[in-house]
């Protein structure tokens, strides 16, 4: 018994990583070619270059957001160009623009990249007694 013919297409592999560089998710991918996730996931195993197209498009995206993340974590600057008027003359000036590092970004990073040690809740391990105000020892 034969199944229903393939709706995928080899153009769909170029379409599928612009939609990861845009961010796309699977469910995403699989509303825009209009079929369900399940297709998506089949796709993935049957065309081996739609599953690289998929997985190369999310993963310079992602690299991409977390350049930017690093960036505003650590601070960065980057050329500009200054405009002002001066008794009608507009006047152009190039420039450096300096942004500080971001406590929020730095925290973010930190937490997802070493989570064991800056993530809230600490587990700290004690051994030995304790002694309470009464002065009874929990072992």
């Amino acid at each position: 018994m034969a199944g229903r013919p393939t709706k995928y297409k080899p153009e769909y592999n170029d379409q599928t990583y612009k939609l990861c560089l845009l961010g796309a998710t699977d469910k995403e991918i699989a509303n825009f070619f209009e079929v369900d996730e399940a297709t998506i996931n089949r796709w993935k195993l049957d065309h081996p270059e739609f599953c690289e197209s998929l997985k190369g498009g999310k993963e310079k995206a992602d690299a991409e957001v977390g350049n930017k993340l690093f960036e505003r974590a650590t601070g960065y600057k980057h050329k500009d160009i200054y405009i002002t008027q001066f008794k009608g003359e507009i006047i152009k000036e190039d420039i450096i623009k300096h942004y500080p590092p971001d406590t929020t970004a730095a925290i973010f990073w930190l937490k997802n990249r070493q989570s064991a040690k800056w993530r809230d809740k600490q587990e700290i391990e004690h051994s030995g007694k304790i002694e309470t105000i009464t002065g009874m020892r929990v072992d």
